[in-house]
């Protein structure tokens, strides 16, 4: 049996029972990720969470998803106005053949990295994960497997935190999600004929799509043990009307029942209620930051998924390490985006750089690559 297969097997065979073991409830149990805070910990979880996450300086971020096979960026569906069901046809394309947690996980250790953030859902609504809610997964499709799954047990087994993304704001396929017709910020294509996949004028409700979204998140808490954090995305739809029809604050308490370490962000905020904030490249400069900051960028020169136009001018180590001096200067921890092939493998320059600043890291150390 090879290591692909074996690890299918092995998903299967252990669902449920390895993801939640007994020690859970068990007053002397942390997450691996959190064992240098466990005094902290032990009287309250999420402030030993916050404490750490100031501390991170350094995560990866990985955009995978049915956009990595065309490879002209994750809003390929948007901007090239593809109708649903044209684009769903990508999952019968979808073999993850390449996606390795147990590499991802080793590289991010080797270059320096304390946490991942993997899109679970983007706003193309296909989920990496076996979810219940909606057979447009990776599960059922050629993958035949739960990268969300794969990369949880590596991370938990390293003692890397694992967060987890998830688009809320802006969808482009549930029937019920943000129309054009009432809200901004992207919310849909623009199609020029109308799309029938989409519920419109009284058929439309929003709650129905608020109802799927809190099941989706209550079930990535259900099945996979010690996350991090969820990483709220598609700020500017909900922000583009009364941001309060979506129901944030329920979501976050859902959240923080869940899992007690579990950390919420959604951007630059949505309510000033999150746990920290991540904006994207840059924060306000001069303006004073009462939370945890983490700023998130890419490796690519353009776009978060993978670009194959973007071959050959991957960012260097230099402005890597420009990029994590820039963030400690707020300060914030620096997110940094890779965005695998269509197969699942990591980019081979990115792999390349994020070993040469690991490399760095460890011969210089932090404080003198951040002050160098």
């Amino acid at each position: 049996m090879n290591r692909k297969d074996f690890i299918k097997v092995s998903m299967v065979a252990t669902a449920g029972t390895m993801l939640f073991p007994s020690c859970m409830g068990s007053s002397n149990y942390i997450p691996k990720y959190l064992e240098d805070y466990k005094d902290l910990y032990a009287s309250n979880p999420r402030e030993a969470a916050i404490q750490w996450f100031k501390d991170a300086k350094y995560g990866m971020f990985i955009h995978y998803g049915l956009y990595s096979i065309l490879g002209r960026h994750e809003w390929v569906q948007y901007n090239e106005k593809i109708h649903v069901a044209e684009y769903a046809k990508l999952k019968d394309q979808f073999t993850a053949d390449k996606f390795d947690a147990d590499f991802i996980t080793d590289l991010a250790l080797e270059a320096g990295m304390k946490y991942i953030n993997l899109t679970t859902r983007h706003h193309d609504s296909f989920c990496l994960w076996d979810t219940k809610y909606t057979d447009f997964n990776s599960v059922n499709s050629p993958a035949k497997r739960d990268l969300v799954a794969e990369l949880s047990e590596q991370c938990n087994k390293k003692g890397i935190a694992l967060f987890l993304y998830y688009s809320h704001g802006r969808d482009w396929r549930h029937p019920d999600a943000p129309n054009n017709d009432k809200w901004g910020g992207a919310a849909r294509p623009k199609f020029e004929t109308k799309e029938p996949f989409y519920n419109y004028g009284e058929n439309h409700d929003l709650n129905r799509y608020l109802e799927f979204m809190t099941n989706q998140v209550d079930e990535l808490l259900t099945n996979y043990k010690d996350v991090a954090g969820i990483w709220l995305d598609g700020f500017s739809t909900p922000a583009s009307r009364d941001r309060s029809l979506f129901k944030c604050q329920e979501l976050y308490d859902l959240i923080h029942a869940k899992q007690p370490q579990v950390l919420v962000s959604y951007k630059q905020g949505m309510l000033g209620t999150e746990d920290f904030l991540a904006p994207e490249r840059k924060y306000k400069e001069g303006e004073k930051i009462d939370k945890p900051l983490e700023i998130c960028d890419h490796l690519q020169r353009h776009g978060w998924g993978y670009t194959k136009a973007q071959d050959g001018k991957h960012k260097t180590k230099e402005e890597v390490i420009k990029m994590l001096k820039k963030a400690n200067s707020y300060p914030a921890n620096l997110l940094l985006n890779t965005g695998p092939l269509p197969s699942g493998e990591m980019h081979p320059e990115d792999v390349k750089v994020l070993r040469e600043v690991g490399k760095e890291i460890r011969n210089k150390g932090w404080k003198a690559v951040l002050n160098s």
